[in-house]
Order: structure tokens, then C-alpha cells, then sequence
């Protein structure tokens, strides 16, 4: 599209942001190592999902507004911040509530659903305000000034960088994978590995809800 410039250049700066350490990747990469390369691939869909769903809003216009907005900016950055801790939380929580001799007899892990999944990754994604201002900040440096398609340029880049975010979390996802069966094979490390998660996640709740834009 003639409307969009420097492209390769855009691609190169978003495959560098989204190896960058953050909510999305974390809870991608949680998901993996805790339960495997599967539920890591299926959370990293349902934070593209999420993407994708803020490259809509940003072709509508609606990423400005709620940008312009203090109150929805702040809204939608302690929801995703108490997200996060809830996340975090409930994963150290579950360590501490299985007895001794449950642990002896205990079954396999319960797989959370596909749908429950793609919900967590999407709510990560959607509720993340640095995103929504990465896309008022960045993406209009691609595109030309005063052009007739501005939506469907906003729109086309948006998508480019939920694709690029996918391939790179389903990489770290496959990457982080291979520890789950270790991981599922020694209950003592499984919990020590879900409170680092579980705090890390509870961190990044507390570094998001004290964002500033």
C-alpha cells in the first residue's frame, strides 16, 4: 500500500518489541513452561487475538479516544493491572493448598480449556495500555501524512504487528515448552516455578497499574 512507508523498518522495529520482556510474553511463556508447549501456543493466539483487536480500534479511530481519555486510559490500565495480580496470585495461592499427603496421591495437573485459554491471553493483551499508546505513538510514523486511506493503512499495519507478535510468542512458547514435562515430573519445582511466575505476574500488575502516559 502506497500510504504506508518505510515498512521493512516497521517490521524490524516491532519483531524487536515484542521480544522485549512484558505482560504478553510472560504470561505466554508462564502458560508454556507450567502446562506445556500447547497451552503456551493457544495463549499466544488469544493474545494475537488481542492484537488484532486493537489494530480494529486503531483503524476506527477508537485507540485515539480512549487515549485522549484519562478516564478510560485509567480504567482500562488498573483493569488490566488487577488482571495480572488476580493471575499471579491464584497461581501462588495454589501451591500452598495441597497437603502432604494429597501431593503423594495427587493427579495430573487439570489442563485449563482452550477457550479459557484464549480468553486469559486476550484479556492480557487487550487490557495492556502500552499497547493501545504504541499504536497512537508509533504507527503513525508509517504512515503519510493527510493520506486518503489512513484507516486501511492503520488497519494493515495493525494486523502486521499481531502476526509478528504470534510468530514470536508461539517461538518462545515452543522454546519454554520443553521444560514442561521436567516441569510436570517434579512437584517440588512446579510450585517453586509457579510462585516465580505467579509473583512475576503480580510485578508486572504492579509496574502497569503505576504507568503513566
Amino acid at each position: 500500500m502506497s500510504d504506508i512507508v518505510h515498512f521493512p523498518l516497521f517490521v524490524a522495529s516491532i519483531l524487536l518489541l515484542c521480544i522485549t520482556p512484558g505482560p504478553d510474553l510472560a504470561y505466554v511463556v508462564g502458560q508454556s513452561v507450567a502446562r506445556g508447549r500447547c497451552s503456551g501456543i493457544l495463549s499466544a493466539v488469544g493474545v494475537a487475538l488481542g492484537s488484532c483487536t486493537h489494530a480494529v480500534a486503531s483503524a476506527l479511530g477508537l485507540t485515539a479516544l480512549i487515549a485522549a481519555s484519562p478516564l478510560l486510559f485509567t480504567l482500562i490500565k488498573y483493569l488490566g493491572a488487577a488482571y495480572l495480580i488476580y493471575l499471579g496470585a491464584r497461581m501462588i495461592g495454589s501451591t500452598f493448598i495441597t497437603s502432604a499427603a494429597a501431593e503423594i496421591t495427587s493427579p495430573p495437573r487439570a489442563q485449563p480449556g482452550t477457550r479459557l485459554l484464549l480468553l486469559r491471553g486476550f484479556i492480557t493483551s487487550i487490557t495492556n495500555p502500552k499497547v493501545l499508546l504504541f499504536f497512537i505513538a508509533f504507527f503513525p510514523q508509517f504512515v503519510v501524512a493527510g493520506s486518503q486511506h489512513h484507516a486501511s493503512a492503520f488497519l494493515l499495519l495493525g494486523m502486521t504487528y499481531a502476526l509478528v507478535g504470534l510468530m514470536t510468542d508461539v517461538m518462545f512458547a515452543l522454546l519454554a515448552g520443553g521444560a514442561a514435562g521436567v516441569v510436570a515430573n517434579n512437584k517440588r519445582l512446579q510450585k517453586v516455578l509457579d510462585r516465580l511466575v505467579g509473583a512475576t505476574f503480580i510485578g508486572l500488575g504492579i509496574r502497569l497499574a503505576l504507568t503513566r502516559r
